[in-house]
């Protein structure tokens, strides 16, 4: 009885930001003492704070209390094949500090994970945050992750089949770790603050030069048997690999050159390598050039043969593009959308990601968040 009452006090004290034992006793059921009790015993074991009354109140104020976000962090990492991005959080999920590290697309896995690690150390301590307060670790990464946070297939990383990419990050700080596919915890990410908050069943496609996928089924990951869910796009058949590579190749003429250098500085600067090309094709596009307009479209229409696969097999209430080549917008989506209709019997609700390619970093946030909440606050 004693843990509910905890549990129950400490969640409405994080739902309400600041509260007194007056609200929290209503909010809870709970009497004023067992609130009292409960409040000064999280005080004492650092979770909890006790607020000083306003000044110029008259009389005896009441106790007012705030969970303390501060009092702990976690760190979300995304490795990728290019780059490498982290955030930090407090434990009410405020990203407090980011970094991002570029890494060769050849690096082999030691000297990947080793990038990774400097790259969370130097974002924590550029926050100024003890490392003894990160509570957990999660990192992203292409490819399939079994529950251990173990790699047991990827495709595109150089030797990266066979890590124990968890048992490797909880070495950084001395504390649990987790690992998960890219595509899932960028589908996390937008069900808990973006493009999907309000969505119960969701499709996310990661789209880039190496694509891939998430599902949310009833609001939670679907992750399958071997944590393989989502992973159309290895079907050779589908096309995703092909048609990203094609799209991202450098074949502009030069009577698009002024439409790329236009777009490009719309886009925001201008990426090197696959996804780079492509930014200049939609770019292009978007400037009304027809040729990067067909490119653009044969593109969208080999995302769409995959995308109407998972469509038809989901049925779900919105499908969420992002990673790089999302933040074409319109320019993508527009044939996308006109694609899907052809070939499936109901086509979704179409958006651009919130957060673009630091989504995956955000939905690791997330699901280190789901770990401390479960397994060190007890909720």
């Amino acid at each position: 009885m004693r843990k509910v009452n905890t549990q129950a006090t400490l969640r409405a004290l994080r739902r309400e930001g600041v509260s007194t034992l007056t609200r929290l006793g209503r909010i809870t059921g709970l009497s004023r003492q067992t609130v009292e009790t409960v409040l000064d015993e999280l005080t004492e074991r650092g979770w909890v704070r006790e607020v000083p009354p306003d000044e110029g109140v008259m009389g005896r104020p009441a106790r007012r209390f705030e969970f303390r976000a501060d009092a702990g962090h976690v760190v979300g990492v995304d490795v990728g094949g290019e780059r490498i991005v982290v955030s930090v959080a407090d434990l009410n999920g405020q990203v407090v500090a980011c970094e991002r590290a570029a890494v060769s697309e050849e690096a082999a896995a030691p000297e990947r994970l080793a990038a990774a690690r400097r790259a969370a150390l130097a974002c924590v301590d550029g926050a100024g945050i003890s490392r003894t307060r990160v509570l957990a670790v999660s990192v992203g990464t292409p490819g399939i992750v079994d529950r251990s946070g173990r790699v047991s297939l990827s495709i595109t990383l150089p030797g990266w089949t066979g890590v124990d990419l968890a048992g490797v990050a909880g070495r950084w700080f001395g504390c649990p770790a987790l690992a998960a596919n890219d595509a899932n915890l960028a589908a996390l990410a937008e069900h808990w603050r973006g493009s999907a908050q309000h969505a119960s069943d969701v499709v996310y496609i990661l789209v880039g030069h190496r694509p891939g996928a998430g599902i949310l089924i009833g609001g939670r990951l679907h992750r399958g048997r071997s944590g393989a869910a989502g992973e159309i796009g290895t079907l050779r058949q589908v096309g995703w690999e092909d048609a990203a590579m094609e799209l991202g190749a450098r074949e502009l003429g030069a009577r698009e050159l002024g439409a790329r250098e236009l777009g490009a500085r719309e886009l925001g600067a201008r990426e090197l390598g696959r996804e780079g090309g492509a930014a200049e094709v939609f770019a292009a596009a978007g400037a009304g050039d027809a040729h990067a307009a067909r490119r653009v479209d044969r593109y969208a229409e080999n995302l769409a043969i995959g995308a109407s696969a998972l469509v038809l097999t989901v049925d779900p209430d919105l499908l969420v593009i992002g990673g790089g080549y999302s933040r074409a917008g319109d320019v993508l989506l527009g044939p996308l959308r006109r694609h899907l209709a052809e070939l499936c019997l109901s086509a979704p609700e179409v958006v651009a990601s919130t957060f673009g390619d630091e989504s995956v970093a955000l939905g690791a946030v997330r699901l280190a968040l789901d770990h401390v909440e479960r397994e060190v606050l007890g909720l």
